[in-house]
């Protein structure tokens, strides 16, 4: 048997429906359980096909991982520097997969757009794995305007870090 291919591409916007799946089925696995009832209801509504298909038609960039057919991770990245989406299917968390997928987010935003410096704001359980990424935390947790509690976090590239992304 031969081992599984991991491929990536930008989304298109008929790839929303199946970004809106994977994202709510971990939405609900991971994040809601820490979340207020109607902030949870709030971040799966905003996962709906519809609503993702707007953001890649105004220009929002996602990219997709695929291992053979299905997908397994998605990674979004508004203005190419505010990362707003990234999940990997929990069955193939732990093998590298999100790293390569960030790495290509963010060598997409840096050739773009010169980005030297990436945010997102981590909800509880994601924190850890943005620490392994080279973010740092630069404040608490707290409710977003949308009341998700998420901890602010920033990557700041040296010049030398950037040639090599």
């Amino acid at each position: 048997m031969s081992k599984p291919t991991l491929r990536m591409r930008l989304a298109r916007p008929d790839d929303a429906r199946e970004i809106g799946l994977l994202i709510r089925r971990l939405v609900r696995r991971w994040i809601v359980p820490d979340q207020p009832l109607h902030v949870g209801k709030e971040l799966l509504a905003r996962s709906r096909a519809g609503s993702l298909r707007e953001k890649i038609i105004e220009g929002q960039r996602f990219h997709l991982a695929y291992i053979d057919n299905v997908l397994v991770g998605v990674s979004a990245m508004r203005d190419d520097s505010h990362l707003v989406q990234y999940f990997v299917s929990t069955r193939f968390q732990g093998f590298g997969i999100g790293r390569r997928l960030w790495e290509r987010t963010m060598r997409d935003a840096i050739r773009r757009a010169g980005t030297r410096r990436f945010t997102l704001n981590a909800t509880r359980c994601a924190v850890p794995v943005y620490l392994r990424l080279g973010f740092r935390a630069i404040g608490p947790e707290q409710p977003s305007p949308m009341g998700v509690l998420t901890t602010p976090m920033v990557l700041t590239l040296s010049s030398r870090q950037r040639k090599s992304a």
